[in-house]
């Protein structure tokens, strides 16, 4: 009969060892961000060292979901005066008031209130758009809403409904990211505060259905930093199914796993992102309408529709235009922004196959995403949307954070007052031309350092708070903490260990938490 070991003997099982040890302590930002210091005064100053956080029903993830919530709400009230006449009374009452929104206007606009189906039904003539200009699954989410809306009443009735059927889907979408944000650095749950409270997330959450493709990418980055390399390719697909930029993402994955030789997931990723997109887009681009005629040109009107739009709002491209005796044409504009973008692709690839230590996953699909909004010949108020998921899983530093916010904000503030100055006739209500593009200005400015800090911190990791803590690529998944295989440059040398900011310890970069490598 074999003798069972001594109680002293066994070793601990997870359920018996302290909480330190079965998992990291979360990072908290009033304990390393002066701002986040400062700022929690407002609600009793930070959190001390021995607090007992997990005593408390409100986890992280619920007080940021909570935080959402509330700032999505504030968000819907600042369009309160369109709601209450504005978008249907006057021709700038909704500028001057800076609570515009696509979506009420589109619900007659693109035949929701007709019953027409999108991409199959063509639009009157006096609309200007022969099919919706929005890619398949936004055009769904959009259809959903529509039979979600009441048909009786007035159609400024329907149009408020619609929106507001609108809002609630979006607000769902608002608190998937921000309950992604927080899951995907697991350390540092805290994080995501920046997004539930950032107001340029407020004011434009509704502008338009572009929260339903961040909502997508922000899962598919959860999912890769969970491993779940297929799960990612699959809502990467969905996301550029309902808009183009997610699409991107495979640019910085490719870069990443090149340097690490993670192929088997990268391939894994592209093929199922590509078979998720033709699954949503094929049943429409095959398909025929009622009288037998293909839809094609329906399926394919957000693609000609993207070519064929001229400069427009919020783009450097604008500011050339206006400034120009002869502006540049459509096609050279296309050719120009589009050499633009491939050659900041060709910089960040660069910058990930030759910075000292391998960048972090969201470093560079921030610099890519930011890149194609700065050379992009239009930039809507709520693409801002875009980027600030990736901003704070990027940099997750509260005082450049803001500055680029403040920055947003004072953007979003001006597209409405030049669309109020130009709306109002000779009364000249609003910005004139000039402190418009000074407006265009300020956002370029202010995107344009948040990718200085981040390239900076790529080539000096220890300026990096994430890696500060020891950690490698909290949402690089497969990549966290693999090797380097093929580098170039100064990646090549031997490595070297970088000092930790203000302290004496040593932090390798590149190596895991728990020391794989």
């Amino acid at each position: 009969m074999c003798a069972m070991p001594s109680a002293e003997k066994m070793p601990p099982t997870r359920a018996h060892q302290p909480a330190t040890e079965r998992a990291p302590q979360p990072v908290l930002p009033t304990q390393q961000d002066k701002v986040a210091t400062a700022g929690s005064e407002l609600f009793g100053g930070p959190i001390g060292r021995r607090a007992l956080l997990a005593t408390s029903r409100l986890t992280p993830v619920r007080v940021i979901a909570l935080v959402a919530i509330g700032m999505f709400a504030l968000g819907m009230v600042q369009k309160a005066p369109c709601y209450n006449g504005g978008w249907f009374v006057g021709a700038s009452s909704q500028y001057t008031h800076a609570c515009y929104s696509d979506i009420p206007h589109l619900y007659q606009g693109r035949g929701f209130a007709d019953g027409l189906v999108p991409y199959f039904d063509r639009l009157p003539d006096d609309v200007g758009m022969e099919y919706l200009e929005y890619p398949v699954l936004t055009g769904l989410f959009m259809q959903v809403a529509a039979w979600l809306t009441p048909d009786g009443g007035s159609i400024q009735h329907q149009e408020k409904f619609y929106w507001m059927v609108n809002a609630g889907m979006l607000m769902v979408c608002a608190v998937i990211i921000a309950v992604c944000v927080a899951r995907i650095h697991r350390r540092r749950p805290w994080d995501a505060l920046l997004v539930a409270l950032a107001p340029a997330f407020a004011l434009t959450a509704t502008i338009n259905w572009d929260l339903f493709a961040v909502a997508l990418t922000a899962l598919a980055m959860l999912m890769w930093s969970r491993e779940r390399s297929v799960s990612a390719g699959i809502l990467i697909g969905l996301a550029a199914a309902a808009k183009l930029y997610p699409a991107l993402l495979l640019g910085p994955l490719l870069v990443l796993c090149w340097r690490t030789g993670r192929w088997r997931a990268l391939w894994a990723t592209a093929a199922s992102a590509v078979g998720a997109w033709l699954a949503v887009n094929l049943p429409v681009m095959i398909s025929h309408d009622a009288a037998g005629f293909h839809v094609r040109e329906g399926w394919a009107k957000f693609y000609t529709f993207s070519q064929e739009r001229g400069v427009d709002f919020g783009s450097f491209w604008l500011i050339l235009s206006q400034r120009m005796d002869d502006p540049l044409t459509t096609d050279t504009v296309n050719s120009l922004a589009t050499a633009l973008m491939l050659l900041c692709c060709l910089g960040v690839a660069a910058l990930g196959l030759t910075a000292p230590r391998r960048p972090r996953l969201a470093q560079l699909v921030f610099l890519v995403v930011a890149a194609f909004v700065l050379t992009n010949k239009v930039y809507s108020p709520q693409y801002v949307l875009w980027l600030i998921p990736l901003a704070v899983l990027a940099r997750p530093r509260w005082r450049d954070f803001l500055i680029w916010q403040v920055c947003e904000v004072a953007y979003f503030l001006g597209i409405w007052m030049y669309l109020a100055f130009t709306t109002s006739g000779d009364a000249h209500k609003g910005l004139p031309t000039e402190g418009y593009q000074l407006a265009i200005a300020v956002h370029l400015l202010g995107t344009l350092y948040l990718c200085a800090v981040v390239v900076r911190d790529i080539y000096m990791p220890e300026r990096d708070v994430v890696r500060r803590t020891g950690e490698d690529d909290p949402s690089g998944g497969v990549l966290d903490g693999a090797p380097d295989v093929f580098v170039l440059g100064p990646a090549a040398r031997p490595r070297r260990q970088e000092a930790h900011e203000g302290a004496g310890a040593y932090v390798t970069w590149g190596t895991a938490p728990d020391g794989k490598s």
